[in-house]
């Protein structure tokens, strides 16, 4: 356990990749296979079931502490997180616990079949033998509430330097309904399984920002253009009569998409398709976010099928009838995407990417402008005679997009972040005026400098007005800039919008909050850009 609450907080105090690469790799190579076993199973989401509510950890958290009430209240008002207020404010441990991270998990599993005093006994000699960090997790274990930012692809990173097997290898293995009481570390990441390498899927070709004028780019007639679509990049592979869906953060999502599995019988084997993947229902493209909800449910069910369903929207061709095609020119890649769509329809699942064709760079200017009105965030531009290569390369693909919207809004609440940043105000919500009242419309935790996130720490300390548990309420006086790739209409909101990917841009000191925007102007932004399906 003691080895599980060191890597936590490693993987809670750094945003660098390596860091958290190099601390799982470590903590794989310090420990035994039950415990590997159950780290990547807690890091890929499937968490112990909660065994404790909030109300009674919180009710024998206070007892043990022997603290007023109104200082055990203020003490969890300044932390903002139960879990942590309990692990720090109990005593010091009177036993050096040296159990390990799978005796932990089956103690607290344990707890589920225990009367309520019984429950309370063993959570208290649980917190008796468990050091502050220890108790952290082990609270978060038994309300169900342990949550960590930490992409798929960075545990497989891990295993793979672990391990030595491959990373495509290993992520094919990672997938299915495992859990560890079904598997060991041995059968489920060590074995090998037949045709796991069928799944294999290709580097992804990224463009780089168009910086530049397009003029710059040389003649038009050398360049393909197509949309720049606001999905998830993917490859889809059909190989064996097998189907698998990788996203381009190297992750397969292939459970996530279960409709593009009867590709199977439209595609030929060995099929690598290249494109975007995108809600889209009754010929419109849905907004962005509901994809992202599919993302996030562990299961897919009929109905979210039913109501979110997803298309790819291929715009290239990888591997064609098990061939590798990625050093052919893109002009052939296309005809022979052209050719393979027409010859295997599938249009309820595979669409492909239409071409912008217009005469001059004048022209594709314009056409760039009406990018929001495609659902799409503006143009890529690929050179016809450019070979499928990896990573980013510069002058072969670009991407060009349209200028973010943006709105004045008035800073009315603030959270202080996680981590390294649990000291400063760094999330924040911001309101726009409907006449005389300020109305919430977003919330953004990002775009300041370190200097600008100390200053409005200070200002927010000293101007207070309201504590929401961890949100603190402040007096409405700072106006702030606030960019965005999108705006939909949602009944889910006061303000009756949602944004899409909000950032503070810029921060107006010496703007009067009066001057800040309205409802009014939100609206027109939704009316003149906005998707107006309800999210």
């Amino acid at each position: 356990m003691r080895h599980f609450a060191q890597l936590f907080i490693v993987l809670d105090q750094t945003t660098q990749a390596d860091a958290k690469v190099a601390a799982l790799a470590q903590y794989f190579a310090l420990v035994e296979p039950e415990d590997k076993l159950w780290a990547v199973a807690i890091l890929s989401h499937q968490r112990p079931k909660r065994t404790v509510n909030t109300t009674l950890l919180r009710s024998w958290g206070a007892e043990v502490s022997e603290l007023p009430d109104w200082l055990f209240e203020q003490t969890y008002q300044m932390l903002g997180d139960l879990a942590e207020t309990i692990a720090n404010i109990l005593p010091t441990p009177i036993i050096n616990n040296q159990q390990s991270l799978t005796y932990w998990i089956r103690y607290i599993q344990a707890l589920s079949a225990l009367e309520e005093a019984d429950r309370k006994t063993k959570v208290i000699a649980a917190w008796e033998q468990l050091s502050p960090p220890e108790r952290f997790v082990f609270n978060k274990f038994i309300t169900g509430g342990f949550r960590i930012g930490l992409a798929q692809k960075l545990m497989v990173q891990a295993l793979s330097k672990h391990t030595q097997v491959e990373e495509n290898i290993l992520a094919h293995r990672l997938m299915g309904n495992w859990t560890p009481e079904t598997t060991t570390f041995q059968q489920l990441i060590l074995e090998v399984k037949p045709n796991e390498h069928i799944s294999k899927p290709y580097p992804f070709y990224l463009a780089n920002a168009l910086e530049k004028t397009p003029e710059s780019l040389g003649d038009l007639s050398d360049w393909q253009i197509e949309r720049k679509w606001d999905g998830i990049r993917g490859q889809i592979i059909v190989r064996k009569e097998e189907c698998f869906v990788w996203s381009r953060e190297e992750e397969l999502i292939s459970a996530k998409f279960p409709e593009f599995h009867p590709l199977t019988k439209h595609l030929p084997d060995g099929t690598v398709l290249d494109g975007e993947i995108m809600p889209f229902k009754d010929g419109q493209i849905l907004p962005f976010h509901l994809l992202q909800t599919r993302i996030g449910r562990k299961n897919i069910t009929k109905t979210i099928l039913q109501k979110i369903p997803a298309v790819l929207i291929a715009y290239d061709l990888l591997e064609y009838h098990g061939q590798d095609i990625r050093d052919r020119p893109l002009r052939e890649r296309r005809q022979l995407l052209e050719k393979l769509l027409h010859e295997n329809p599938a249009a309820d699942t595979l669409l492909i990417s239409d071409l912008v064709e217009v005469p001059t760079w004048n022209d594709l200017k314009t056409e760039r402008e009406k990018s929001r009105a495609h659902q799409s965030e503006g143009l890529i531009l690929k050179r016809k005679s450019s070979p499928y290569q990896a990573d980013r390369q510069e002058s072969d693909w670009w991407k060009w997009k349209v200028a973010p919207l943006c709105i004045d809004a008035v800073l009315i609440y603030a959270q202080k972040g996680q981590g390294q940043g649990a000291s400063l105000f760094s999330n924040f919500t911001f309101a726009v005026w409907d006449e005389e009242r300020l109305v919430p419309f977003t919330k953004a935790a990002a775009g300041l400098s370190k200097l600008e996130i100390n200053e409005i720490t200070a200002w927010v300390s000293k101007n207070i007005v309201e504590r929401f548990g961890p949100v603190r309420s402040v007096t409405p006086h700072h106006v702030f800039e606030i960019t965005f790739e999108g705006i939909q209409k949602s009944s889910r909101h006061k303000s009756g919008v949602a944004l899409r990917s909000p950032r503070i841009n810029r921060w107006y000191k010496d703007k009067p909050k009066e001057a800040a925007n309205t409802l009014a102007d939100l609206q027109q932004l939704l009316g003149v850009y906005g998707n107006t399906t309800d999210s």
